[in-house]
């Protein structure tokens, strides 16, 4: 993939006023645990954990297992809400799918719900916040499967309990440029349907894009940032999106050649980025 294209590209797509948004959160966060923090401040929504969750305890930053694809670091940063102040040894669980919108540890996945990834591992981990409430990890850049937009779902715990369970989301247009153009990613039987402005979860649990990530391209390697506001005494089980999955296989989203879920997008361009006014 030619560097300057790649660059320019995100340069156009990194102004959109959702992701300085998040930037300027991100920067605040760093800078000052207070100062400038009002939007970081608000609950970050509650979201459902999907079928996809396991708890393989496994404590690590660096959660690759030797997937391949396009070299990410999360950093999340857990704060409480309303008093915006940083909550050290937070435990961060995180999980996502990989280039090809695999999960590990779950039969029946792929375009063609013929693969069986059980015995695995791949890009799950957990870490605990430092002193400054932040949690890192070094992973790759999701993929995406049928019937949902790119997201990384994460889950909070303070004192062994879950206090947030949410996915952040990922500026579309720079999904698209990735998804056809870096050879782990392309190529997919079908066209991607789903994007941030047509999923249902986006839509129904975070329609203010609270837990979208703010994205910056490093030398080698894309940094996501998130702010996480957390209240103490909540309760994720009792949100409607966190009610438990039914038992079996997950779903791997319809077999190849079935309709796409989701409501059809008729102007894909306007759907991918964002404030682009089209001409009728």
């Amino acid at each position: 993939m030619d560097s300057s294209t790649r660059r320019g590209f995100f340069g156009f797509v990194s102004g959109s006023a959702a992701s300085l948004l998040q930037a300027k959160q991100a920067q605040a966060a760093t800078e000052s645990p207070v100062g400038g923090m009002e939007n970081a401040c608000i609950l970050t929504p509650q979201s459902e954990s999907g079928p996809y969750y396991v708890d393989p305890k496994l404590v690590r930053s660096d959660i690759t297992d030797g997937k391949a694809g396009v070299p990410l670091t999360l950093r999340l940063r857990v704060i409480e809400a309303g008093a915006c102040t940083a909550m050290t040894d937070a435990r961060v669980d995180i999980w996502h799918c990989d280039a090809r919108g695999v999960y590990s540890a779950f039969p029946g996945q792929g375009d063609r719900h013929n693969i069986d990834m059980s015995s695995k591992t791949f890009l799950r981990g957990t870490q605990t916040t430092d002193a400054a409430g932040w949690a890192g990890f070094r992973t790759i850049y999701p993929g995406w499967y049928p019937g949902r937009a790119t997201h990384i779902h994460f889950k909070v715990f303070l004192d062994e309990r879950s206090v947030l369970v949410g996915q952040t989301f990922f500026p579309d247009a720079l999904n698209e440029f990735i998804y056809n153009n870096v050879p782990d990613y392309k190529d997919r039987p079908r066209e991607r349907a789903i994007l941030n402005v047509n999923d249902r979860v986006a839509l129904e649990a975070d329609p203010e894009h609270r837990a979208f990530c703010a994205v910056k391209e490093e030398r080698d390697r894309y940094v996501a940032t998130l702010t996480l506001a957390v209240a103490r005494n909540a309760d994720p089980s009792a949100s409607a999106h966190n009610a438990s999955p039914p038992p079996g296989p997950p779903p791997a989203g319809p077999r190849e050649g079935a309709p796409a879920p989701g409501r059809p997008i008729k102007d894909r361009l306007a759907a991918l980025v964002p404030g682009l006014k089209r001409t009728p």
